[in-house]
């Protein structure tokens, strides 16, 4: 399912603030003046005590830091460059002083923006469109320094000076002064050495009186535009957790290997070891966390199972091992490779429901009608032993094949109990019974926004990309997810119902009311007849209004995008904290309760449900948690979430900029999917990357002149001719427009461009 990226806004009281509040009160005396001292560049921050009765009396709000800060009642907060944001870096959260009207300034607020790696929303004032009157606003208090103050980046030699200048390539992130005596030893005499060498930097003080940080080099990855010593910058920047699991949390595994079920275990479960039941995942995953089962009843109803592992078995409350995994809150997932939330021991074995091999589960069994109507339920703990580990691919073929009988050559290892001809008529029953279950789940308001996802070929030696596409979302995939939000959602009304102030569940506000307004105004002036009003009537805008030909995906795509960006993160959170139940609605599934229950070997959150759904049933320890505690971990799971979210974007941007590099220049038709006042972006149709062009930079054009008229933005392109007694030729660009791209490898490591490509004369 696609997940919406939004502000996570928490609020705080007196109470949050304590000794270890990230802000001493004695910054708010530091660098007053006086003789000698420096120029004061940014204001010292309030006192916790002058917040909180701020933020009392409303005269301060709360918010997480970026360069536009949208809050919950739909203002803008516009900070005005590196003084206003006063040493937040971005992801903090932030107090913010609101200025006076008269204060306040015009400022643009970017319609699309698709930049390189790193965006730097404050280089986009001069080139955006759509000027708006934002509120106007300075930090005045840093509460959580979300941002790991780590970065990658380049060193740069000073003459005359006991220091280096750090440079990150996140231009977000300050330039950084670090002492000579963190440099390498030759440094100072051979600079030259070191240009293109990507170290990581960990910024230590930020005083009021300079524009630059202060900081120690942590370590020096190697050469940029290498892939390893890139994604450890990566991984290190997003402060995500890569170290090698600690001797005292894998003590807390399983001693006796191989490890069996204990025969008192296997008495409180259920044994549906005999069932057909197997698991559908990519054909390279090792952690697999679900299994399904259909069989068909004498009434000719189904019983249906989904089989989740019971990784609450192996993670006690409270040990070494549950502290780790809390912390990480989820595996990263990256184009070569994993980081695990768990020890491989259990993620890819003993949790990992791999066939032919006794596993304990948590198992949700329905009996279902054919058509999807659920006439009961049943949740327990189980142990099954699943029958064969099917690919996608694998239930793709049984699925476009129904009468097909397969061969034991054309599928991986199965259990000899059970027929090949059993296994295929179950996925072929869970199918039909997806596509109703689907049918209704769309008809009745959900929604799903789809955006082209790029797949890599490596290299198994060498891991380089050999090749890429984009992944093809099929059936066999649509049915495995519609049994995973089924159980998801009957999870969820479960635990809240026995736990109605302690459930952790998962919810997804609405879009931001003045985004969706602003967007139906465009998509009017567009002639895009699309009804914003619900979830429901978005989907059916969406695959209802764009024409058939070649291009309606594309357009469909690009429609898909700007649609995105109203839209908020879906976010977990206790029961007992947020008061009114109509807030914790999922809005794209259209559900009143929603949670995470299937993939607890990769998210903490599933495992905090399956304690919760254990404790309900009785057959779990007590629950020792609080409300709190449940928040606690909840806005934590939702930190590492979008971090993981972003890590994964940066690796398969990263990998895609090493394939332009080895294979390019790479040729694709494009789709403009936004204009500004000076550049364009567009959707590369063959790759499904979005690549800004900007006009001053393209080659062989004459001028260019943009024009607006209300949300609606044009550029006209005036041709330099081939042949100069010919007449300019002028080529419009909008949204939707199809234009010929090209794209080609940069200077700078890993970057790429997309170059416009001049079009055919008229004959």
């Amino acid at each position: 399912m696609t997940d919406f990226d939004g502000s996570n806004h928490r609020d705080i009281s007196s109470s949050f603030f304590s000794a270890s509040t990230t802000n001493s009160p004695a910054d708010k005396s530091k660098n007053k003046g006086g003789k000698g001292s420096k120029k004061q560049v940014f204001e010292s921050y309030m006192t916790s005590e002058e917040v909180s009765q701020g933020l009392k009396r409303g005269e301060l709000i709360q918010v997480q830091c970026n360069c536009i800060i949208t809050q919950l009642h739909g203002r803008d907060i516009f900070l005005d460059g590196i003084v206003s944001r006063n040493r937040a870096l971005n992801g903090d959260v932030v107090v913010v002083q609101v200025l006076p009207p008269e204060q306040w300034k015009r400022t643009p607020r970017p319609d699309v923006i698709v930049e390189d790696r790193y965006n730097d929303r404050d280089e986009l004032v001069s080139k955006v469109q759509n000027i708006a009157l934002s509120d106007k606003g300075t930090v005045v208090y840093i509460v959580e320094k979300k941002h790991s103050r780590a970065a990658t980046g380049f060193l740069k030699f000073l003459p005359d000076k006991p220091f280096a200048m750090f440079a990150p390539v996140d231009h977000r992130v300050p330039r950084i002064n670090v002492p000579l005596a963190d440099c390498p030893l030759d440094f100072s005499s051979r600079p030259g050495d070191y240009i293109s060498t990507l170290f990581i930097c960990r910024i230590t003080n930020w005083s009021t009186d300079s524009n630059f940080a202060e900081g120690r080099l942590a370590k020096t990855l190697g050469q940029a535009g290498e892939i390893e010593p890139e994604t450890e910058g990566i991984l290190t920047e997003y402060d995500v957790d890569f170290s090698e699991f600690s001797d005292e949390v894998l003590d807390c595994l399983p001693k006796n290997l191989p490890w069996t079920i204990p025969p008192e275990e296997m008495k409180k479960r259920r044994d549906l070891r005999k069932e057909c039941i197997f698991t559908i995942d990519p054909a390279t995953a090792r952690d697999l966390d679900d299994a399904l089962s259909c069989k068909q009843l004498p009434d000719g109803n189904f019983e249906l199972g989904v089989h989740i592992a019971d990784v609450s078995y192996f993670v006690e409350e409270d040990n070494s091992l549950d502290s780790i995994a809390s912390r990480r809150a989820t595996s990263v997932y990256m184009v070569q490779k994993v980081i695990p939330m768990l020890p491989r021991l259990l993620c890819e074995e003993l949790c990992s429901l791999n066939p032919l091999t006794d596993r304990l589960t948590f198992s949700v069994i329905w009996k279902i009608t054919p058509e999807g109507k659920i006439l009961s339920e049943w949740f327990g703990r189980s142990v099954i032993c699943s029958c064969v580990k099917l690919s996608y691919d694998h239930a793709q073929s049984m699925i476009e094949a129904p009468d097909k009988m397969f061969s034991a050559e054309e599928l991986p290892p199965v259990d000899p109990t059970h027929p090949i001809d059993e296994i295929h008529q179950a996925v072929l029953n869970l199918h039909s019974i997806a596509k109703n279950l689907r049918a209704q789940r769309f008809s009745g308001g959900a929604l799903r926004l789809d955006q082209l996802k790029l797949s890599f070929t490596l290299d198994k030696e060498t891991m380089m990309p050999q090749g890429c596409y984009v992944y093809q979302y099929r059936d066999s995939n649509k049915l495995v997810e519609e049994f995973m939000l089924l159980a998801n959602i009957a999870t969820a009304n479960h635990i809240y119902r026995k736990f109605p102030g302690l459930a952790l569940l998962r919810r997804h506000p609405p879009p931001k009311a003045k985004m969706v307004d602003e967007l139906q105004e465009l998509c009017d002036q567009l002639g895009i007849d699309i009804d914003l009003s619900s979830a429901g009537a978005l989907h059916k805008s969406l695959n209802t209004t764009l024409g058939d030909d070649e291009y309606t995906s594309a357009r469909k795509e690009v429609l898909t995008h700007m649609c995105s960006r109203p839209m908020q993160m879906a976010l977990y959170f206790c029961t007992g904290v947020v008061k009114e139940e109509q807030q914790f609605k999922h809005y794209a599934l259209n559900v009143p309760l929603y949670t995470h229950f299937t993939s607890p070997i990769r998210r903490y959150a599933d495992i905090i449900v399956h304690r919760l759904l254990a404790s309900s049933l009785s057959c779990g320890p007590h629950l020792g948690l609080s409300t709190e505690e449940v928040e606690k971990q909840a806005s934590h799971c939702n930190d590492r979430k979008t971090v993981s979210k972003r890590v994964q974007e940066l690796s398969s941007e990263l990998f895609f900029g090493v394939f332009v590099k080895e294979c390019g220049p790479l040729d694709s038709e494009a789709m403009v999917m936004g204009v500004l006042d000076q550049s364009f972006d567009v959707l590369v149709l063959r790759y499904g990357v979005q690549k800004r062009i900007y006009c001053k930079s393209v080659s062989g054009l004459d001028s260019f002149r943009h024009h607006k008229v209300g949300k609606k933005s044009e550029l006209t392109l005036v041709w330099t001719p081939d042949d100069l007694e010919k007449a300019p030729v002028e080529q419009i660009i909008s949204v939707f427009t199809l234009v010929d791209v090209q794209l080609r490898a940069d200077g700078a490591p890993m970057k790429y461009s997309a170059v416009l490509k001049r079009i055919a004369p008229l004959i």
